[in-house]
């Protein structure tokens, strides 16, 4: 009879434990190297240049920026400068804390430059830059991390050339502001950050402009879905420590306890604000607007939804998320009747990356889905156009921000113009129909005692000096009102009183005051 044995081979340190399973994780695999995507010091660097470039040569875009804005900071640091209705106390709806955000570096700035406030001017700009480049490298590493150096890197192209970008990241607004709290947040959150997205989200609406709430809504929802608890804490106590501080601020500067950020949301939701004052466009503004300042660009993003079905396992949902208030944004501002540029200034940089996703994905069209490592010649085609569309956006781009400040950069000259001009103290500089092109005070020598303006045919609400007699920041002058309807106080009557005169030649059917060469000598002009 057969004698048999069952002998087991002897244990190896390296065999599974005969206790576990064997899994597919047990299989050695060559080891990889791990694609940590784009350091910090690239973004940073190729923004800050960019920014730089944008701070020195940016036109002003907007009289808003100046009078609600440059002038209110203009009159913290030197007690001069014009207010608008929006900052009388009997409205009260614009916001000191604001202001006293960025005097934190004009404030030293002025001490520093002394006399030289365009420097201060300039000061303020780069603090605008460096905002920018800080929250947009936040974002543009947070792409790196999640969806690949390509996309990124795509993205940062678009955030360093689109003439959107260039012009309004230095741009003093609260647009802008808000802005660069979409780059930060939406960075924060692909880098699951959510209690901190959260937080920057509630900045960017009550420091910065209270009605991109609407465009903060998706990360703000999808953070508080993730970890509800942390975020929400997160939220209130930067919400309660913000809002103490704006109704503390406008305490001090108003005069009386108000909020600048309740009383703007009551003035244009709640009682029926009347924006159509200011000018109305039709729904399609904002499309054209935007492909002005985007090109192609724009139109890519435009279609990002429609790469989804295509894309899905790789954008959805957290890139979905991010690019999503564009569609919300544009939407709802298109149905307001009173639309300005800058009211987009908020869903720039997400522009930037949805066109990126687009872009990137190209090859995906072609592709079958079961062969990812599909190489015909349609894939090859499909990838080789990707930085061929992406040179095409910089270069019209390219050509749209330069063509812009060639042509319409002659306001800051011939104000700077002034500082190097002799003239006998209290000179009055007096501003016809270029009223609304006015760079600010900043620009305004100290000989120059008054600037004034003329009546050469507008008839809207102007603003006028503040009045320190009737209380400053904190007066309700009888002058102002909310229907833009001009006062008979806001223009200098007596034209022989006017040093110089700034005003736009053109050739015009018609004599105004302005163009009128008999009365007035050319002392300087610009060709710009």
């Amino acid at each position: 009879m057969a004698l048999s044995a069952v002998r087991q081979r002897r244990s190896e340190p390296s065999d599974p434990s005969p206790s576990e399973p064997y899994t597919k994780l047990d299989k050695p695999e060559k080891a990889e190297e791990k694609d940590e995507g784009l350091g910090w010091v690239f973004p940073f660097v190729a923004l800050g240049l960019l920014r730089y470039m944008s701070a020195t040569s940016n036109i002003i875009h907007d009289c808003d920026e100046v009078f609600n804005y440059w002038e209110p900071l203009h009159f913290l640091l030197y007690k001069t400068g014009f207010q608008t209705w929006e900052y009388s106390s009997q409205f009260a709806l614009r916001s000191y804390l604001y202001l006293l955000f960025h005097e934190i570096v004009g404030r030293p700035a002025s001490w520093l430059f002394s006399e030289d406030k365009v420097r201060v001017f300039y000061a303020v700009r780069f603090f605008l830059g460096l905002l920018s480049v800080l929250t947009d490298t936040v974002l543009v590493v947070a792409l790196s991390r999640k969806y690949g150096k390509r996309l990124a890197t795509y993205a940062l192209a678009m955030l360093c050339l689109t003439s959107g970008c260039f012009f309004a990241s230095t741009s003093f607004l609260p647009s802008s502001f808000s802005m660069y709290a979409i780059s930060l947040a939406s960075g924060l959150f692909l880098l699951d950050k959510p209690a901190a997205a959260i937080s920057v989200a509630v900045i960017g609406v009550i420091l910065g402009w209270p009605f991109s709430i609407l465009a903060f809504l998706p990360v703000t929802l999808y953070s508080l879905s993730r970890k509800f608890k942390e975020a929400f804490i997160s939220a209130a106590v930067t919400s309660i420590i913000l809002l103490a501080l704006s109704i503390v601020t406008d305490f001090y500067y108003y005069g009386k306890w108000t909020s600048s950020v309740l009383n703007l949301l009551i003035y244009n939701v709640a009682g029926g604000g009347e924006s159509h004052l200011y000018g109305t466009e039709g729904p399609l503004y904002y499309l054209r607007n935007g492909f002005n300042n985007f090109n192609f660009c724009f139109v890519l993003a435009l279609l990002f939804l429609g790469i989804l079905p295509i894309a899905k396992k790789k954008y959805a949902p957290d890139l979905l998320i991010v690019i999503s208030p564009i569609y919300i944004w544009l939407g709802f501002m298109s149905l307001q009747p009173h639309k300005e540029e800058r009211f987009l200034y908020p869903i720039y940089p997400l522009i930037c990356v949805a066109a990126s996703a687009v872009i990137e994905s190209f090859p995906d069209f072609f592709r079958s889905k079961y062969n990812p490592y599909d190489r015909s010649i349609i894939v090859t085609v499909a990838k080789v156009m990707r930085p061929v569309v992406l040179s095409l956006i910089l270069y019209a781009s390219h050509a749209r921000t330069f063509s812009l400040i060639n042509g319409y950069s002659a306001p800051l000259e011939v104000y700077k113009i002034l500082e190097h001009h002799d003239a006998e103290n209290n000179s009055v500089l007096c501003i016809g129909s270029e009223w609304h092109r006015f760079p600010s005070s900043f620009f305004i020598p100290d000989y120059v005692g008054q600037v004034q303006w003329i009546d050469d045919g507008f008839r809207g609400l102007l603003p006028f000096p503040f009045n320190s007699t009737l209380g400053g920041t904190a007066a309700a002058p009888p002058y102002f009102n909310d229907k833009n309807m001009a006062s008979d106080k806001q223009y200098l009557h007596d034209v022989v009183a006017c040093t110089f005169l700034v005003e736009l030649q053109l050739k015009r059917p018609y004599l105004t005051r302005g163009s009128d060469l008999s009365t007035w000598e050319g002392a300087f002009t610009s060709t710009v």
